[in-house]
């Protein structure tokens, strides 16, 4: 993350990211997959980090390999766009709210207390020696004998897909493909993210 000065002198956290240029790949029509989407194509790739398959799926689109592949349903409808447009980031507007989509940061294998806030025990006397950071009591007595889904426990954290919404676009720069939104996206540093607006 960085900040940015707005007109009044306001310092305003915000991310920066690297929104294209994004090539049309596929065009998804009503007849022949039952939805309408369009599939657009981010960064290149190298032809031997590519599958035969994907080869032959971006040469019919006449692009070179890319590494990432998104589907969008909800977009333009004007049925203009063809195998090989690009679009860029003049497709936003400064002020507008979008949402982001990302895979979150993975923790691993995390207690209660990181994971779900638990306070603990609290107090480290009265023979509590081991057990500050404990999840405690999880189960019920002779009835019903077991412990009921969705208690809270230890377990892995993070590593999911996380939607991040209403984040607004602070700046516009055309010239490096570069969109600044306001607060933070899901994800760490360099990873890919899906930017969706409506429309």
């Amino acid at each position: 993350m960085t900040s940015i000065y707005d007109g009044n002198g306001k310092n305003i956290p915000c991310t920066i990211i690297e929104a294209g240029p994004c090539i049309v790949t596929q065009l998804r029509t009503k007849e022949h997959d039952g939805y309408e989407a369009i599939q657009m194509a981010f960064e290149d790739q190298k032809e031997k980090h590519t599958t035969r398959a994907m080869k032959g799926h971006f040469a019919k689109a006449g692009v070179t390999p890319k590494k990432v592949i998104a589907e969008f349903t909800r977009f333009e409808a004007d049925h203009q766009k063809v195998f090989g447009d690009i679009l860029r980031v003049d497709i936003f507007t400064e002020g507008e709210f979008i949402d982001v989509v990302g895979t979150s940061k993975g923790k691993g294998f995390q207690g209660v207390v990181k994971r779900h806030h638990f306070h603990g025990v609290g107090e480290a006397t009265h023979g509590q020696h081991n057990r500050l950071r404990a999840p405690g009591s999880v189960g019920a007595s002779s009835w019903p004998s077991r412990v009921f889904p969705g208690i809270r426990m230890a377990g892995r954290m993070g590593g999911k897909k996380v939607k991040v919404i209403n984040l607004q676009v602070v700046k516009i720069i055309l010239e490096k493909n570069l969109v600044l939104v306001k607060g933070a996206v899901p994800g760490a540093n360099n990873s890919y993210v899906i930017i969706e607006r409506y429309l």
